[in-house]
């Protein structure tokens, strides 16, 4: 594992055939910057997973927000900048993303669900590089 700025990804374009990036973004000031350089980075036939919990509609943003206290409150936990809504799909695509949301996890048994470390309610964010080949 390589330490770097989700924002600021130190390896050349179409660097990897896939990413995984679980429960992050809602850390990251700016993560439209954050989901551009996801899909700078991707292989143009690569394809990534990105997930981050999702509130209710509409993404709400609190940057200017420092007490932690206050934090978990609004967004659930002390280290978040913003509750993502399911504008979430919306703001992949801006960052240059064609996105298949996949509630797949529902279908599951709650011992499926225990043994993969999965959310019930969590759908998945499967995403490729719009204009892809």
């Amino acid at each position: 594992m390589i330490p770097m700025d989700i924002t600021n990804i130190q390896f050349p374009d179409g660097s990897f055939d896939v990413i995984y990036c679980s429960h992050v973004l809602e850390h990251i000031p700016d993560d439209s910057r954050a989901m551009r350089e996801l899909s700078r980075v991707l292989n143009p036939d690569g394809w990534a997973i990105l997930q981050v919990p999702i509130h209710g509609d509409k993404t709400h943003e609190g940057l200017s927000i420092v007490d932690p206290a206050e934090r978990e409150r609004l967004f659930g936990q002390p280290d978040h900048v913003r509750s993502y809504g399911l504008d979430f799909r919306d703001r992949l695509v801006s960052a240059g993303f064609s996105v298949t949301v996949d509630g797949f996890v529902r279908s599951f048994d709650e011992s499926d669900i225990l043994r993969l470390g999965l959310m019930r309610n969590e759908s998945v964010y499967f995403c490729r590089k719009i204009n892809a080949s």
